[in-house]
């Protein structure tokens, strides 16, 4: 057995961020993820005139309920969504003008839903070239709080801003969700405001914030869900096993729901108190699989379909077209340059089992870094493996992955 420590969740390093600095005092980071997602995230902080002091294993940040301490400042958020769309909805419960611009990929991702609700708020906030993409500028005076409705059908991560702004108002806010995607990471948000202190309760399709904003606390990162599912996938595919400490029952994110498709898949799992692990058991059955809630563990899964006794359509992931590229079409693409028979639809891929996969074939990444990680999975049982146009793009989220992989891997010879 491989016991693999794996680094802190993505997820859950940013709404800590956020929480951090709006919280009254100064608030201990433990085991954040340290990578270019998160460090672009303290660098945003850091502009808009947030403290932050950081240590191998912890990050301190200087909370200010009022706002940010600069009045003025332009803010380059990488290629992060979360620093994209949580930051400015920060800056917009403060008093300045804040400019915020993106890498060319991230600029090409959606945000309007979030602008449109901001803007009902009473938001000053404009989009410099696109409408509904970075750049943008605000134009900031605290938000007043009070009804919005939102469309949360392509990130949960608009609710998320949403919600986590609302304790910083003035009135609180009243959320009505109209559609919403990917929803354990919307429960991740709600138990990390109340832990920092704010009131927030769901009625149905509602969410309900009162006013007060948050209070100072440490707090410890879990590892990340979604990186430990190539891991977790590769022990299935290969018929080993392996253990992630940290991240077990009572883990905050839904990705961990991954592991139960592996256990219907033919997989040996077992979820304890202190970590999970996975065993292989020489079975990988295909299955019909809704993954909307976990969509972000759809390329792992697509990535090891190949090798299931029958097909594997995975279903309800349409939301994945709009990541740091278009997964679906990523994923098709790459499986068909092994020699793998796919289909797909609008929000759906089904792969098919039975090709031996093409000899040392190289995966176009489009940049992605879950593209990249989950196609190092496949690469365990394709003839010579499989290379990859930008490998180095893992540093959004796992900068050491290929090394931590191909040591939980070498052993296989």
């Amino acid at each position: 057995m491989a016991v693999v420590d794996i680094p802190g969740s993505k997820s859950i390093t940013a709404r800590a961020l956020f929480l951090a600095a709006a919280a009254d005092g100064v608030t201990t980071l433990v085991r954040p993820l340290r990578s270019d997602d998160t460090e672009g995230f303290t660098e945003g902080l850091t502009r808009l005139g947030y403290r932050v002091g950081r240590t191998p294993h912890a990050w301190q940040i200087d909370g200010r309920p009022q706002g940010p301490a600069a009045t003025d400042a332009d803010v380059y958020c990488r290629d992060g969504a979360t620093t994209a769309r949580f930051l400015p909805t920060l800056a917009a419960a403060g008093h300045g003008t804040y400019r915020f611009d993106a890498s060319p990929q991230m600029r090409r991702r959606p945000l309007l839903p979030l602008t449109r609700a901001l803007r009902d708020l009473g938001v000053d906030l404009r989009h410099d070239e696109a409408e509904g993409h970075h750049p943008l500028r605000i134009a900031a005076a605290g938000v007043e709080g009070g009804d919005v409705t939102l469309d949360a059908g392509q990130s949960s991560q608009y609710l998320t801003a949403l919600l986590l702004l609302g304790p910083l108002t003035r009135k609180g806010l009243r959320i009505t969700v109209t559609d919403l995607v990917s929803a354990p990471y919307v429960e991740i948000t709600l138990a990390m405001m109340r832990t920092f202190g704010a009131s927030v309760r769901r009625e149905g399709e509602v969410f309900v914030v009162s006013p007060g904003g948050y209070r100072a606390t440490t707090y410890a990162v879990e590892p990340d869900a979604s990186t430990a599912s190539y891991f977790f996938a590769a022990a299935a595919l290969t018929g080993r096993e392996v253990t992630v400490p940290g991240l077990g029952a009572g883990a905050l994110q839904g990705d961990l729901g991954f592991v139960d498709v592996l256990r219907r898949m033919g997989a040996r799992v077992e979820v304890g108190s202190g970590g999970t692990t996975v065993a292989g058991t020489g079975e990988l059955r295909g299955l019909t699989v809704n993954m909307r809630d976990i969509s972000d563990t759809m390329p792992t899964l697509a990535a090891i379909a190949p090798f299931a006794s029958g097909p594997v359509r995975i279903e309800d992931v349409a939301n994945t077209r709009v990541k740091e590229c278009d997964r679906l079409d990523a994923c098709a693409e790459n499986l068909r340059r092994l020699g793998v028979r796919v289909e797909t639809g609008a929000d759906w891929i089904e792969i098919h089992p039975g090709a031996q996969p093409v000899p040392g074939a190289e995966i176009k990444t489009y940049g992605d870094h879950r593209i990249v990680m989950s196609f190092a999975v496949t690469g365990l049982r394709a003839p010579g493996g499989v290379s990859f146009d930008d490998p180095g793009c893992v540093r959004k989220t796992f900068p050491a992955f290929h090394e931590t992989f191909a040591a939980w891997a070498g052993p296989l010879g």
